[in-house]
């Protein structure tokens, strides 16, 4: 079935809807005297059921519903939003942000995106798959998934909980240069949280899944075990001494590299110069061997979409090839700051794929030999104009390849240019839990502080 047929029955307004409130806002500020508009117009619902110690701890329901509006006189920006979609106060909402508009100062840079490059006639980008779940149900898969961390190991002492949460959204995006564009889409996640130990030595970890499609999730069984076993493996922490070795940064959290690196070549920190990757495009900033690419067409991508949040045409782009920065991610505001074109970006990246090595995690582990094993980062000590990073951590000593016991109360540092000029391997064991996909990443040479 259609995505927009299905989605007909399940949110409080139909896809025509949302265009025709669309259509009717920006039609109502080009007759207050608007020169150019923007609007986006959103319905959703969501449910989330909370088990622990096998009894219901909370149940969640939500309907929401909201709509925004951006209008311009010349070089003059202002916005408004509302939850009311009646006739009068979407006219109000167009008025308010009127009256904001004329007392904002000029902005040679503010304004829709370059027409030509909007997009036009966008294929469903089938991102929308109910799950039609009772809460009875939802109790039920919950409860499997904390019994099942719960009889992993005897040594799991607690829970605080397994939650499964479903949401599903309708969106309408357009302005006045003429595009319309919208579609369903649907996010689903399953996640448990236990504690293992008891006393002084209590561990506490958690799992999680999460896809557009609830079949793509993880079975409850498995995200509660390995729950269970990443809290476990955690017990009996020590502590090691300061020095200079290799991190293996475990794929959950290997991520997050990618992130800094996002903001970093952003177009708001570009302009404004607090970024550490100031004018690099065209040199190499990462080891020769990454390759990273930005792909906003994944069927069931977390971060797919045809278009950006204005209305721009995305594109699949290799934003780093062999090490060297090939483009920015930028809206049309921070493109024109630049002097350059929207990259299709204005809301974030897209589905950002670091491409793999030939290493699975356990030859990450052997490559790198002797060092640490990051599993966890506290803090955010992360300097944005610099680079400089140190974070406080938690993971594994491994020698020989091998991990040998779990280490915490530990910081790691470095700067972000050497780390990823640095980068040794990135591993094959991907996990998607995002929009920035990429396995376990090893990085040679980081100082820990330790006892």
């Amino acid at each position: 079935m259609n995505a927009l047929v299905a989605s007909a029955t399940r949110f409080s307004h139909s896809s025509e809807q949302l265009r025709d409130i669309a259509r009717d806002m920006l039609a109502y500020a080009k007759q207050r005297g608007a020169t150019a508009a923007s609007v986006d117009v959103s319905v959703g619902f969501g449910q989330a059921v909370t088990v622990r110690q096998g009894e219901v701890e909370t149940i969640e329901y939500n309907r929401d519903k909201g709509l925004g509006i951006t209008v311009y006189l010349g070089q003059q920006r202002g916005n408004a939003s509302t939850s009311d979609f009646s006739a009068q106060a979407i006219k109000d909402a167009v008025d308010a942000a009127l009256s904001i508009a004329r007392y904002t100062a000029k902005d040679d840079c503010s304004g829709l995106p370059d027409e030509a490059l909007l997009a036009r006639d966008c294929a469903d980008p089938d991102l929308y798959f109910p799950w039609d779940l009772s809460v009875d149900d939802a109790i039920t898969l919950a409860q499997r998934c904390e019994q099942a961390a719960l009889d992993t190991d005897q040594r799991v002492s607690n829970s605080e909980g397994a939650t499964v949460n479903l949401h599903e959204a309708l969106f309408v995006s357009a302005n006045s240069l003429g595009f319309m564009g919208g579609f369903p889409t649907s996010r689903h996640s399953l996640s448990c949280a236990v504690i293992a130990g008891t006393d002084d030595g209590m561990e506490r970890d958690y799992w999680y899944t999460v896809a557009r499609d609830a079949r793509d999730l993880l079975a409850a069984e498995q995200v509660g075990r390995v729950a269970a076993e990443r809290s476990v493996r955690r017990l009996n922490a020590r502590q090691i001494a300061t020095m200079q070795v290799p991190v293996l940064f475990e794929a959950p959290i290997a991520a997050g590299l990618l992130g800094h690196f996002v903001g970093a070549v952003s177009g708001g920190s570009l302009y404004r110069k607090s970024s550490f990757l100031l004018d690099q495009k065209g040199r190499q900033i990462f080891a020769p061997h990454i390759n990273i690419r930005d792909v906003p067409d994944i069927r069931k991508g977390l971060a797919s979409s045809p278009f950006d949040d204005e209305g721009v045409k995305t594109r699949t782009r290799t934003i780093v090839e062999n090490g060297v920065l090939q483009d920015y991610f930028l809206g049309s505001y921070s493109a024109r700051k630049l002097g350059l074109r929207s990259t299709g970006n204005a809301g974030g990246n897209h589905n950002l794929i670091l491409q793999s090595g030939e290493l699975n995690f356990a030859g990450l582990l052997r490559a790198m030999s002797r060092g640490l094993l990051v599993t966890e980062l506290l803090g955010s000590g992360v300097n944005a104009v610099t680079g400089d990073y140190s974070r406080g951590a938690a993971g594994f000593w491994v020698e020989n390849g091998e991990i040998q016991y779990p280490v915490e109360e530990i910081t790691i540092a470095g700067n972000l240019k050497d780390m990823y000029r640095n980068i040794v391997a990135v591993g094959t064991d991907v996990l998607v839990q995002g929009s920035k996909q990429c396995g376990s990443i090893l990085v040679e040479g980081m100082t820990i502080a330790g006892s």
